[in-house]
């Protein structure tokens, strides 16, 4: 996958800041900066609710002792809920679950809230995630997620002196979720998801924009793609964006393949039964020329091939902190 570098936001020279959510001035100084920290997601297909249960962040690096935040322990980090808990159903303290298919789009939960940090460059951002994570499939079984050592590690910000930073850590859960076992098993125990580092991105909230769009029925009916579910939660096509505009629809690969153009982010469309439209949306995009393809294959697994046909594309271009993209499809497409 093209993965573009993070930027720094200009310098801001500020003597005091205000605080996202509070009327308390936050002193920055020549040295420090001013940090804030959320999650949001792009959604799967065969999921219900994706619940991770985080437990801490670390700024590695810039040659100081790790800056780390433990969850609803200060003003700065976001309150701990009873979420996460242990096999025996004991509540997992410090740690705070969240379901990430609740903030689809331009939505995100914030998990640290304008906090004062030496400034520099940190080299790593790591996520440290307790037990206690799950996945509940849309029959309503529930399997375990886990992550690989219990911490998701990113490439870390550049945070000028001065600067109020605004970071979102993107899900692209249709690469980051693995099922461990996508033959099914008999045995419950081991029926459980893996979430890789792998589609994640960390994004400067200044630099980005939002994709989002209709699709109409009748496109989806000329397509051969489903229609009217009987469950809203399933999905009825799928949208995928790559880096570049004009890219062609033979070279554009799955999330698991290997063609020329990997995709920077994909998502699904759904049934709004309660608006009555079909409907996607991609969040926290930096700014840039896509290429905007469909398709109505929706078995994407992410560590293999699979054959995706492609039914159209269109090119876009997204401006950062400016109103979401509207890109519709419409019959005749």
């Amino acid at each position: 996958m093209s993965v573009k570098p993070l930027l720094p936001i200009a310098l801001l020279s500020l003597a005091g800041l205000t605080a996202c959510g509070g009327s308390e001035d936050v002193q920055v100084s020549a040295q420090t900066a001013v940090f804030s920290f959320g999650v949001s997601d792009a959604p799967v297909t065969e999921a219900a609710k994706v619940v991770v249960c985080f437990s801490g962040i670390e700024l590695v690096g810039n040659g100081l002792q790790p800056q780390r935040f433990t969850l609803g322990s200060s003003q700065f980090t976001s309150e701990a809920n009873d979420l996460c808990r242990t096999a025996s159903g004991a509540v997992i303290p410090n740690t705070r679950g969240i379901d990430l298919l609740t903030l689809q789009g331009a939505n995100s939960e914030a998990l640290i809230r304008s906090a004062v940090v030496p400034a520099g460059q940190y080299g790593q951002l790591r996520l440290d995630i307790a037990e206690g994570s799950y996945v509940e499939r849309l029959d309503g079984s529930r399997r375990s997620l886990s992550v690989p050592s219990n911490q998701l590690r990113l490439n870390g910000p550049v945070l000028s002196a001065g600067g109020n930073f605004n970071y979102t850590l993107e899900f692209d859960l249709r690469k980051a979720l693995v099922d461990a076992n996508p033959a099914g098993v008999s045995t419950p125990i081991n029926q459980n998801y893996l979430l890789k580092p792998t589609g994640l991105r960390l994004v400067d909230n200044s630099q980005v924009g939002h994709l989002q769009g209709d699709v109409a029925e009748s496109f989806l009916l000329d397509n051969q793609c489903p229609v009217n579910p009987a469950d809203d939660r399933a999905a009825v096509a799928a949208v995928y964006l790559y880096d570049g505009a004009s890219r062609p629809l033979a070279d554009l690969s799955d999330n698991g393949g290997n063609k020329l153009y990997q995709p920077y982010a994909s998502t699904a469309v759904f049934f709004k039964n309660d608006e009555t439209r079909y409907h996607y949306s991609i969040g926290f995009v930096e700014a840039g020329s896509y290429t905007v393809a469909i398709t109505c294959d929706l078995d994407d697994q992410p560590e293999a091939a699979d054959d995706i046909v492609f039914i159209t594309s269109k090119n876009i271009t997204i401006e950062a902190r400016q109103q979401p993209y509207q890109l519709d499809f419409a019959q005749g497409d």
